[in-house]
């Protein structure tokens, strides 16, 4: 289990801001939200647009999307926090938070990733993530709900996120 403790939540961990202010993620308890580890040069850097639409869709209902953006994939994401921000913006007009780049796989991972890999594995039971784009749905009581695989594109995750803020 990583060190982790059976029945932690979302709200129980921390993520850093572009500016590497720590913040906690207790304020998230109640939404939906949907984590993605990020890249602006990767083939599926076009979801962001998806991403985008999707947290435009259901804020009002109380989900979010939180980007991570990660080099640790074909050295695929190397700008800085602005770089990347000013990408996101011009590009795909993001309006969501973009987080701190962070590790997701390895010692450097922050312990959310950690339990993240940890409560949705992926295909044959694996821990780590495989690649730009993994998504972890979050469910409003703060438990990981599901991980979809980087080529899952977010207009396929609607069915998730309805079934998640209906039942919230």
């Amino acid at each position: 289990m990583n060190g982790q403790r059976q029945g932690e939540r979302l709200s129980d961990f921390t993520a850093r801001q572009p500016d590497g202010q720590e913040v906690s993620l207790a304020d998230r308890l109640g939404k939906a939200v949907l984590i993605v580890n990020t890249a602006s040069q990767c083939g599926f850097t076009p979801q962001y647009a998806g991403l985008e639409q999707l947290w435009q869709d259901y804020r009002d209902q109380g989900f979010e999307v939180m980007a991570f953006p990660c080099n640790q994939f074909g050295g695929q994401e190397p700008g800085s926090a602005e770089e990347i921000a000013q990408f996101c913006q011009v590009n795909f007009g993001l309006s969501f938070p973009l987080m701190a780049k962070v590790e997701v796989n390895g010692p450097g991972a922050p312990p959310l990733w950690q339990w993240l890999k940890d409560r949705a594995r992926g295909i044959f039971g694996t821990r780590k993530v495989k690649w730009n784009f993994t998504k972890f749905l979050v469910d409003r009581d703060g438990h990981v709900v599901r991980r979809f695989a980087p080529g899952a594109k977010p207009e396929t995750l609607r069915a998730a996120i309805e079934k998640v803020l209906r039942e919230g």
